[in-house]
Parts: structure tokens; sequence; C-alpha cells
């Protein structure tokens, strides 16, 4: 069995090395060939390219490297004609892998699957039903997802979301991390503005001042600012211009493994995070960590983005568990005078998310069969294959 795999950013690898995983574990002879990161890429990928080509995100972000993107969408789908697989599967990044897949869906029968249901649900509903013209299959995060694409016309399975699967730190990575960054027994405070240089450099001066009108209130608290390799130069940078101390968890200089422990013993320490929209969210609730979400977008993304928007709020605990526990300061707010009193009123009142959290981790698959290996048996299905 042959199957290309297309992911376009760090949690799509994640997804995409899972699935590879189950699928390994499925099917013993399966091979893999396509475009990856280094979760993927431990599962035997040799990527075409660097993934990292494709992170970009936000209408401004894409045009100036509109064309180089045009190039490489049509390298990769002239890749996948030429293999000749028994699927291809996309993961997330659907403006460049929907375009991959149209081109070979136009030129070939290979059968498709997009890993990650577009948000139709929020916004530009009719995403779904262009997708349906290039995509056969959609294996979906979210429970409540399969009824749009399915009404496009699609299969669509519900997985499960690769959080579950996560662990989570016990006291003794949780200690350490206290003992090796001088933490003591200090409440803890972690700041996360983004994983994306777009992210970082819009939120990182509003952070660093909601921090300190924070720290003038609460003064006994310690900031932490767990960051990923891809953007910790710039993290760097930022926080020098914050008039408090950070301690920044690096990775660059630490092995995979030690990073990650240190970046979940973060997550469990935190009294409270103040964080960027997106899934990140799910990673706090699953570590039992309440939030507040501030996010700001390039001008002209928020305009537009302003107009198609169907839903009120953007934070998934909050969609998920159907509340709306979870602060969110979007936009124009997304200011340090209105985002502060946020924080401090979660530190006050940190139990008002616990049940929300608990809820969105049971809805999500806690405690089922690990999501890559429910991904693996979907597409497999999808195939007509027995395991």
């Amino acid at each position: 069995m042959k199957v290309f795999l297309v992911a376009g950013e760090m949690s799509g690898d994640k997804l995409g090395g899972a699935l590879m995983a189950g699928l390994k574990q499925l099917v013993p002879e399966v091979s893999f060939e396509g475009i990856g990161g280094p979760a993927m890429q431990a599962q035997g990928l040799d990527s075409l390219f660097a993934m990292d080509e494709l992170s970009v995100m936000g209408i401004a972000e894409v045009l100036p490297r509109y064309r180089h993107l045009k190039r490489r969408i049509a390298q990769t789908a002239e890749a996948v004609v030429a293999a000749r697989p028994d699927v291809l599967i996309t993961i997330d990044s659907p403006d460049f892998s929907l375009r991959v897949a149209k081109i070979v869906k136009a030129r070939s029968d290979i059968r498709t699957v997009h890993y990650v249901a577009p948000t139709v649900w929020a916004w530009r509903a009719g995403r779904a039903g262009k997708m349906a013209k290039m995509i056969d299959q959609v294996l979906a995060l979210l429970p409540f997802e399969p009824p749009y694409m399915e009404a496009a016309g699609m299969r669509c399975d519900f997985v499960g979301h690769p959080v579950v699967a996560d662990p989570v730190a016990n006291d003794a990575e949780v200690l350490e991390l206290r003992e090796t960054n001088g933490l003591g027994d200090a409440p803890l405070l972690l700041a996360l503005p983004g994983s994306r240089r777009g992210e970082v450099s819009r939120l990182g001066p509003v952070f660093g001042q909601t921090l300190a009108n924070v720290l003038k209130a609460r003064p006994d608290l310690k900031v932490v600012l767990p960051t990923t390799a891809s953007v910790a130069g710039l993290v760097r940078e930022t926080v020098r211009d914050w008039p408090l101390e950070v301690v920044v968890l690096d990775p660059r200089d630490k092995s995979p493994e030690v990073a990650a422990r240190e970046k979940r013993a973060a997550f469990r320490a935190a009294d409270v995070a103040l964080a960027a929209s997106g899934t990140v969210s799910l990673e706090l609730a699953a570590a039992g960590t309440p939030m507040v979400i501030a996010y700001d977008l390039n001008w002209l993304t928020r305009k537009i983005a302003g107009m198609m928007l169907k839903v009120d709020t953007f934070t998934l605990v909050n969609l998920i568990s159907g509340t709306r526990v979870v602060p969110e300061l979007i936009a124009e707010n997304c200011r340090p005078d209105l985002i502060a009193p946020a924080v401090l009123d979660v530190l006050e009142n940190p139990g008002e998310q616990a049940a929300a959290m608990a809820e969105t981790m049971q809805a999500l698959g806690l405690g089922g069969e690990a999501p890559g290996l429910r991904a693996a048996r979907a597409v497999l299905d999808g195939l007509g294959r027995r395991a």
C-alpha cells in the first residue's frame, strides 16, 4: 500500500506522524511519500521539500509569497500523479492542500482524503461544497463537524483530537521545571503569544503590557513562556522590550524529548494562561489550566474575516462545551486594559472553567482509541481495505 501525505505546518505534521504510525500498525507493508516535518519524517517520510515553506497564515501574509506557493502546488501535484498512490492524504493547510487535490483529481482517479475539516461552522460555509469536488473523505477532529461535510456529499469520520493522546506532566516533572528555572513555589502565569512569526509580532507588545498590568496587582506571579524553535529567536527579542522578567522555555538547545517534557510541565504547573487563539486552548484544557484568550489579525484579514464569521466565540473549549466560560479578547478588544482584568478575574476564580474543560476532553475522545489509529482505520475503511 502506498500513501502520499501533505502537511503544511507543525500541527499537521503531528497529525500526520500519528496517522502514519497507525497505518504502519494496521498495514505493515505501507510506504509513504510526500511533504512533512519531523514527526512524519520520524515515521519514514522523505519530505519532497521543507515543510516550513508552507507555514504561512493570513491573507496579507500569503500574497507576497503567492508565486512561490503556486510553484510548490504544481510540483506537489505532479509528484502525486507520478507516484500513483492508493490514497492522497492532505492534512490541514487548506489553501495549499486543496489546490493540490484539485489538480490531482483533474488528472487521475486517486482517492483523496483531507484530515481536519474546515471550519465551515464558523465562516465561509461554501467551502464544504467546493471541497466535495476534489475530496472523497474528511477526517474530522471535532464531534460536531461530520454533518457539515456529509451534507456537501463527502464521507466524514470523527476520529478524535490528538490532544487527548498527549501525555500530561506528573508532579516530578513540575518540580523539575520549578527547580531548573528558579520558580520556587510562586504562582505561575503562562504566556502563549502564538507559534507563527506574524502572531508573535502582533501579539507580543500587547501581551507584554498586559502582563505588566497584571503584575502590578499580583507581583507574586512568575511568568513562563514556552515557545517553538521556529519563533524562539523572535520571542527572545520581543520579551526584551517587556517591562517584566520572563522565563522563556527555548527548545533550541534541548532534545525534543526534554523540550516536550518542559512544555507539558509548564502547562500543568500554571495557575492561569494568557494565550493566542487556536488549538492551544485544548492543550490547556487537557492540563486543567484555566485561560484567557486574546488574539488579533492583520488589518486586512481582520476586516474580511469579520464580515464572514458565523459564531460568537473562537475558543474551542467554549464551542465544544456549549458554554462561554473562557474569556476572549479578540480584534479591537485585544487591548491590555481589557485583557489584564480578565486574567486577574480568572486567577481569582479558577474553578469556573473546570467543568467545561473536562466536558471538552470527553467529547474529543479522552479514554478511547488513539486518534491516529482511529484515523488510520477510517482511511483503510474508505479504501475498502481490512486492517
